[in-house]
C-alpha cells in the first residue's frame, strides 16, 4: 500500500460552484485520463413532521474522520485503477439547494471512474463520524438519519 498523506476533506459552509469548475478544469492538462465521474450532494428542503429542512448544521470528530476517509482513500486505489481522487466535504451550515458534497474520480476509463465514484460516496455516507443537524423554517430541528 503507498503511503499518501491524510489529506483535510473537510471545508466550512458549502462547496462554491466555482470551486467545483475549478476542480474540474485543473484536470485538463491530464491527458492520459479518459474518464471523470463525479457526485454533488445537495441540501433538499425535505418536509419532515418536525416541518420544512432549512438548511443542515454539519458537525464530524474530524480527527477520526480523516483517518477512515485515508483508509477508504487507500482501499479504493487498490481496488480501482484511478488516477485522481478529491473528497470535499462541508462543516457548518449549508442551505437548501447549497453543495455540501463534492466527490471527484478520474481513470482512463469510465468503468473505474464511475464504480469508485459511487462506493467513495456510499462509504462516506456509512463509514463516516459526520452529523447532521436539520435546520427547521420554524428553526427546531432534528438529527438526520442517513438512509
Amino acid at each position: 500500500m503507498s503511503e499518501r498523506k491524510i489529506k483535510n476533506i473537510f471545508s466550512q459552509g458549502p462547496i462554491p460552484a466555482t470551486f467545483i469548475a475549478e476542480s474540474i478544469q485543473k484536470h485538463s492538462s491530464q491527458t492520459a485520463i479518459g474518464g471523470h465521474s463525479i457526485f454533488l450532494g445537495q441540501v433538499r428542503a425535505d418536509e419532515t413532521e418536525h416541518g420544512k429542512v432549512k438548511a443542515i448544521d454539519y458537525t464530524a470528530f474530524e480527527e477520526m474522520a480523516l483517518e477512515k476517509m485515508h483508509q477508504i482513500r487507500e482501499e479504493i486505489f487498490a481496488k480501482y485503477p484511478i488516477t485522481c481522487m478529491h473528497i470535499h466535504h462541508s462543516l457548518g451550515e449549508v442551505k437548501a439547494g447549497e453543495i455540501c458534497l463534492f466527490v471527484f474520480s478520474s481513470s482512463a476509463h469510465r468503468k473505474a471512474a464511475i464504480d469508485s465514484c459511487t462506493e467513495i460516496v456510499e462509504r462516506i455516507k456509512a463509514e463516516l463520524p459526520i452529523w447532521g443537524k436539520e435546520i427547521m423554517e420554524n428553526d427546531s430541528h432534528q438529527w438526520k438519519v442517513n438512509k
